[in-house]
């Protein structure tokens, strides 16, 4: 697994990139939600640097003999742990989990290995509260 810098720009790409494609695949609407809200530039990254990081995300998972691919994509959860363990400022990480909720919602269905992956993040930050409605 490549390494970014914590709280980079691309740290945060990935968690997006792993909410992508913690369903298994990369879905259009999914994609199409990632650019109506802009989430290249809350995060600081260009439209095309965020795709290199997904595609580069991309490019680990299978590369990795941790990790398995079936009918989502499952990320071990040592692998998981240290990929939420990159993002530590909290504003960014209310600002992932945000944006993740909203990408894996785009397709009107919240798939097994998405649950997964929000509960992680939800656990890992501590952003049990954020979960409650308003």
């Amino acid at each position: 697994m490549r390494h970014y810098p914590r709280n980079s720009p691309q740290a945060a790409g990935r968690i997006l990139a792993l909410a992508l494609l913690s369903d298994g695949h990369l879905s259009k609407r999914e994609l199409d939600m990632l650019d109506r809200l802009d989430a290249h530039v809350q995060l600081g990254l260009g439209r095309t640097e965020l795709h290199t990081v997904v595609h580069g995300f991309c490019e680990d998972l299978l590369s990795s003999m941790h990790l398995s691919w079936g009918d989502a994509c499952q990320v071990d959860q040592a692998t998981l742990a240290a990929l939420m363990a990159d993002i530590d400022d909290p504003a960014l990480r209310r600002t992932l989990l945000q944006l993740c909720l909203a990408i894996v919602e785009a397709d009107d269905h919240v798939a097994e290995g998405e649950s997964v992956m929000l509960m992680a993040a939800v656990d890992h930050w501590g952003l049990h509260r954020d979960m409650l409605p308003a």
